[in-house]
């Protein structure tokens, strides 16, 4: 299994809970995948693409290694982020927590596992 990160709204999140699935944001739809980050990763994609956002939820997804829809890419400054190529289940997150925002507007993320 595979613990990923995913970043998104409170209201994006409740929106998929009522779906039972979460389909994607807009950047995620355009690229054709739903983006996640590893627990070191995790940070950095918070202060890169999602400063100022008061509303965050940090999820815990575990995923199935063996998952073809899981794919491992090379991204930003050539490190490997996990890409997921289909809706994620809500079954799959196992936990969800609001993020708070430090001095300068980025997402407080703590530690976690990587």
């Amino acid at each position: 299994m595979s613990t990923i990160y995913k970043l998104l709204s409170a209201d994006s999140w409740a929106a998929a809970r009522a779906a039972g699935a979460f389909e994607g944001s807009a950047v995620d739809l355009a690229d054709g995948f739903i983006h996640f980050s590893s627990g070191e990763q995790a940070q950095e994609t918070a202060a890169k693409w999602f400063a100022g956002q008061d509303d965050l939820l940090l999820l815990t997804v575990e995923i199935d290694d063996a998952d073809p829809a899981l794919r491992w890419e090379a991204s930003r400054g050539g490190a490997l982020f996990p890409h997921l190529y289909r809706p994620l289940r809500t079954d799959e997150v196992t936990a969800e927590r609001p993020l708070a925002l430090d001095a300068v507007g980025a997402p407080i993320i703590g530690e976690l596992s990587a």
